[in-house]
């Protein structure tokens, strides 16, 4: 017969680890009195983080006192208090690889559903003071999981758990669990997962993912139930060398640089929107500069343009608008980047800024050469004309595209710049004035700018009701982190990590312009990187989950644990892995 044996609750708090401060509530303690359970958590219990926990379909977290005792003898440990594993109910019986997903049991005067596994979560790892704990519940087939409450009711310890209903579909919470993290889901496992009405959302558009991945072989590598559409999108790592064929100025501060073979390898063609990473030394007696710049051409196998502003006091903008010369060499990466056109037949809006034309106007060139013919809109805003890069090659592509309309702004238009001719409207560009404009708003939004036009125009569309999947922006530089339950500090900008430099290979974070060597008293990649403060993702921190899946742009690592299940080739996991050479890595 399976029993309740304990019922934990727990409120949030905030403990120091590794330098930084954790909300959690992952510290649960027994209590005697029963409790009342309602919809979204136990009376008495409350979660720390809503985006990893929490709501309706984790409600009650369940743990098996089976697992304790197993856990006892694999770490050698006994110590263990009931709520040891961030569990609201610890049970008799109802082990992972019996209960099933969509089973319903009845506790005591409260009705409850199994929705999913747990959630792996390093703080569990921090309750147990074991950092590999995470993925060691999903390597020992060992997760727990979750229960949706349907009718809300006092528990107590000493309850009888009695069964319900059976799941339609009898996949236990192991091969759920084992489905998602681990190697080797089949399209039978995964097309009955679906099938369960209680299963979680979340879980739900995983195996989504994953079966559209076996139904598309060789489409991607990697875990496509744990990365996102952005972390899919992958390239070989490594550099090759590539001629300047010529030199273009755009504007007074913008060049156009066209690259060429130097060997008889075809380059490979980009994807409209994306960027390539650039080696270059502006000192021949110092270290290797690297930098991310977006294509801005027609896609091309036998060329790349790439378009550079000078910024103040830019090492690399600076070197390339008054020292590159026709004829140089450069280290190119293979294109990367998923600001990426879609080939769908909805109409595409173009939106920019200043140098941030860059990437849309390969888009631009990839639709005019197909005489796309849905509608297009070009929207972009400048100082004026003495700013306005790549002003006459727009107007001559926008003539090729049958359903095409302009509009650009000028913000402080010179005594030259003709009004219906060379701008529309001066000013700045506003989301107001899209509205005014008629931009439909089922259409497919690229933007591409500085970090305030980007949120300005995110905001306000999403605003006048755009779906935000399809509003798609490119960042310049380090993107916005990921770090579950973590309360965020001031940001700093990228430095060095404090204390002596290390002696081991130079770790380079591509888009946050920073070249560093290794230092061997890091565990990993992972905390390297925030001694250094770059905008890192992460959850597990234990190669399970790939929140910090990413570009491996050169370079090679080793892995120390080896994760659960590799990532796509072409990417690393930053948590659990550390360099064998000189790498350089997309964030």
């Amino acid at each position: 017969m399976a029993q309740l044996l304990s019922v934990n609750v727990g409120q949030p708090r905030e403990i120091e680890w590794r330098g930084m401060i954790v909300k959690t509530s992952v510290w649960k303690q027994p209590v005697k009195e029963r409790r009342l359970v309602r919809r979204l958590n136990v009376d008495g219990d409350a979660q720390g983080d809503r985006v990893g926990h929490g709501g309706e379909h984790r409600a009650v977290m369940v743990y098996q006192i089976e697992s304790y005792h197993y856990w006892q003898r694999v770490l050698q440990r006994d110590n263990f208090t009931f709520g040891q594993f961030g569990e609201n109910f610890t049970v008799e019986g109802l082990a992972d690889n019996e209960v099933c997903v969509g089973d319903r049991f009845r506790i005591g005067g409260a009705l409850f559903e199994v929705t999913q596994p747990r959630v792996t979560c390093y703080r569990v790892g921090i309750r147990m003071d074991e950092p590999r704990m995470a993925a060691l519940l999903v390597e020992h087939h060992r997760p727990g999981f979750y229960l949706r409450v349907l009718e809300e009711g006092e528990v107590g310890v000493g309850d009888e758990i009695v069964k319900i209903a059976d799941s339609p579909e009898h996949l236990t919470v192991a091969a759920i669990d084992a489905l998602l993290y681990l190697p080797g889901p089949t399209k039978e496992e995964l097309e009955r997962a679906l099938r369960i009405p209680a299963l979680s959302p979340g879980w739900k558009s995983s195996f989504e993912a994953l079966l559209g991945q076996l139904t598309q072989p060789g489409a991607y590598t990697g875990n496509a139930g744990l990365t996102s559409s952005k972390q899919r999108v992958t390239s070989a790592p490594g550099f090759r060398p590539l001629r300047v064929s010529r030199i273009d100025r755009e504007t007074s501060t913008v060049v156009s640089v066209v690259l060429e073979l130097v060997d008889s390898r075809p380059l490979t063609v980009p994807r409209p929107g994306q960027f390539v990473v650039l080696g270059f030394r502006p000192k021949v007696d110092a270290p290797q500069v690297l930098r991310s710049y977006s294509l801005s051409s027609l896609p091309n196998a036998g060329h790349y343009r790439i378009t550079i502003k000078r910024e103040p006091h830019g090492i690399a903008s600076t070197y390339v608008n008054t020292q590159l010369r026709t004829g140089d060499v450069l280290n190119v990466s293979e294109p990367r980047g998923d600001f990426i056109l879609q080939h769908s037949d909805v109409p595409v809006v173009l939106l920019s800024a200043g140098v941030g034309a860059t990437p849309v106007m390969a888009m631009l060139h990839w639709l005019a050469a197909r005489a796309w013919p849905n509608p297009v809109w070009w929207i972009y805003g400048a100082r004026n004309g003495l700013d306005h890069p790549f002003a006459q090659e727009a107007r001559d592509l926008l003539v090729q595209l049958p359903h095409a309309t302009s509009y650009v702004t000028y913000s402080q238009p010179d005594a030259a710049d003709r009004p219906g001719i060379d701008f529309d409207a001066a000013g700045r560009l506003t989301v107001s004035a899209l509205e005014e404009l008629g931009v439909p708003r089922d259409a497919e939004f690229y933007l591409c700018g500085p970090h305030a036009f980007l949120n300005e125009f995110t905001d306000g569309l999403i605003s006048l009701g755009v779906a935000p999947d399809r509003v798609h922006t490119e960042v310049f530089g380090s993107g916005d982190s990921i770090t579950s339950g973590v309360i965020k500090s001031p940001r700093r900008a990228p430095h060095p990590p404090v204390g002596e430099p290390g002696k081991g290979p130079a770790i380079s974070f591509a888009r946050a312009g920073l070249t560093v060597p290794w230092d061997a008293k890091f565990q990993n990649l992972l905390e390297f990187a925030e001694a250094c403060d770059i905008a890192v993702s992460w959850s597990c921190r234990t190669g399970v989950c790939h929140t910090c899946e990413c570009g491996l742009i050169s370079g090679s690592i080793k892995y120390d644990p080896e994760p659960l299940e590799p990532p796509a080739v072409g990417n690393l996991l930053i948590c659990c892995s550390r360099p064998q050479d000189d790498l350089v890595i997309d964030i």
